[in-house]
């Protein structure tokens, strides 16, 4: 078998063979890792761009997910260093046709869960919009320098200059999975915040918007 070059977006997402994934056995040793040690990993995936990976955190409640995401990190520099392999957390690592890297962060109060909550997330989602430039400058740790180079509007973001919400848009600021609308009821999936953001600024923004109106 000889490897091809690389193709531009497309077969890389969840993808399997030898010339589509690159680092599977980092990712996987890393989830068994986070396991043992308690934290609150939920699943992995390959993503858009070769040997770009997502893992999801949680569900956590609160500041806990600083915790959890801060130690997963830590864990997954450790298992990459013993490969010799560099981790980025850069948010558009690849400049050009290629998506960037998000912290893509679901939100869920007691209400938004309870029958007819849908209309609380609603009106969190609309707090959080007035409050757009506030999360961003919150959702990376350079103010929103990081992030100015992956949110264009294009590969699956919303401008950072603009705020929208919708169901299941992946190009929306933020998002309602469809089947949350469907049982109305559920969570939303903030889509701003940056692969390499601080989880307890970015919780502790979103509390603030949506908890206590500040």
């Amino acid at each position: 078998m000889t490897s091809s070059s690389l193709y531009y977006q497309g077969p890389y997402y969840c993808g399997v063979g030898a010339n589509n994934v690159y680092g599977r056995d980092i990712v996987e040793a890393h989830y068994k890792a986070c396991l043992y040690a308690g934290i609150k990993v939920a699943g992995s995936n390959a993503e858009v761009m070769p040997s770009q990976w997502e893992y999801q955190v949680g569900p956590c409640e609160g500041i806990e997910m600083g915790d959890h995401l801060w130690a997963s990190r830590y864990i997954l520099y450790r298992i990459a260093e013993e490969q010799s392999v560099v981790v980025s957390l850069d948010p558009k690592p690849i400049p050009g046709d290629w998506n960037g890297a998000g912290c893509h962060t679901n939100i869920s109060t007691l209400a938004m869960r309870q029958p007819n909550g849908l209309q609380h997330i609603v009106k969190a989602i609309e707090l959080m919009g007035k409050k757009h430039q506030e999360h961003i400058e919150e959702y990376d740790p350079s103010r929103g320098l990081d992030n100015a180079r992956r949110l264009t509007g294009q590969h699956e973001t919303a401008s950072i200059h603009t705020f929208n919400y919708g169901v299941a848009n992946r190009g929306a600021s933020i998002r309602i999975p469809r089947q949350c609308e469907k049982d109305g009821c559920g969570y939303f999936e903030d889509r701003r915040p940056s692969s390499n953001c601080d989880p307890y600024a970015v919780t502790a923004r979103i509390v603030k918007t949506i908890c206590l109106d500040l």
